[in-house]
């Protein structure tokens, strides 16, 4: 299938659709923030240096990565503009839970993760918006499908900040039934999100057999770039090994879900960055469970060898 091809590819949403995903981004960022405490916050107080260079990795480092890989491959406008929505999306609590299996500093991944989700609510539309004009044929293919810029934004920005502050307020305030509710406004959030690839896969199914030899590579790439990204920002950084593998994943696991939902809400559902999206909401999953192993592995070999260095 050739670049045409792709960019004329588009996942079919139709009113009623979109107001239902519009109630599942609600409810996604409800209940993330439904975990979001004001001493998440406190190691910015404590530690600005690294925190603050940690969330110019995700929030600047990560998109212009992203369009460096651009450059370079050249790749068509649609799955350019689906890598440009990954980028600018928040972290996920699945990096917390990664950097906990990885045993990275999860009290950095979480602060890293607060910070990211609280300023999404302006970062990631403004994000999209300015990372796509930087590349000619998705500048183009945004300006082709009417995306009015200014309601673009602040349709995005409502639909994020008002979840956010209305589940921070929660939980600052009723912090014990904000924990009930999260508990079962989470797994639903999850699934509602599971089931909307899962849909978006069986009724789109030709779609992902046209593109998918050429999706997968590049969705491997883009995650395996982000990874290193995060691991060798660590070491500019002078992070301890503990720091470092948090930024590895805060940087490598993005809320694909998040961009999925604003693709599909937003951009009329192009196929090409679907299929991007949709592949990495898989494959990060994948990849950074590989890599959380891998992280194991190493910790296990370095306890065995001091062990055997001891005992000589």
């Amino acid at each position: 299938m050739n670049a045409d091809s792709i960019d004329q590819l588009q996942v079919i949403v139709d009113d009623q659709s979109r107001l239902g995903i519009a109630l599942i981004l609600f409810v996604m960022m409800f209940s993330v923030a439904l975990t979001l405490k004001l001493e998440d916050f406190g190691l910015v107080r404590r530690e600005p240096g690294r925190v603050l260079g940690g969330v110019a990795v995700q929030l600047l480092g990560l998109p212009l990565l992203t369009l460096g890989l651009i450059l370079i491959l050249s790749p068509p406008a649609s799955i350019a503009l689906g890598m440009l929505i990954v980028a600018s999306c928040p972290g996920g609590n699945v990096s917390n839970l990664l950097t906990r299996a990885a045993n990275g500093n999860t009290a950095y991944s979480v602060t890293l993760t607060a910070i990211s989700s609280v300023s999404a609510a302006v970062v990631t539309p403004l994000s999209i918006l300015f990372w796509a004009g930087m590349y000619g044929p998705a500048g183009a293919l945004v300006r082709s499908l009417d995306v009015d810029p200014w309601p673009f934004f602040t349709q995005t920005a409502a639909l994020l900040a008002v979840p956010l502050m209305l589940g921070m307020a929660l939980n600052h305030w009723k912090p014990d039934l904000a924990g009930r509710i999260a508990r079962i406004l989470g797994p639903l959030a999850l699934g509602c999100i599971a089931l909307l690839v899962a849909v978006g896969i069986v009724q789109n199914w030709p779609l992902i057999l046209a593109t998918g030899a050429v999706i997968i590579p590049i969705v491997v790439l883009h995650n395996g770039s982000a990874f290193a990204l995060g691991w060798l920002s660590g070491r500019a950084l002078g992070m301890e090994t503990a720091r470092r593998r948090a930024l590895t994943f805060e940087v490598g696991i993005q809320n694909s879900g998040l961009g999925l939902v604003i693709l599909l809400s937003q951009f009329s559902g192009v196929g090409g960055a679907a299929a991007i999206i949709g592949t990495w909401s898989i494959w990060h999953l994948v990849g950074g469970s590989l890599l959380a192993g891998l992280f194991r592995l190493v910790d296990s070999r370095t306890l065995a060898a001091n062990a055997t260095e001891r005992d000589t």
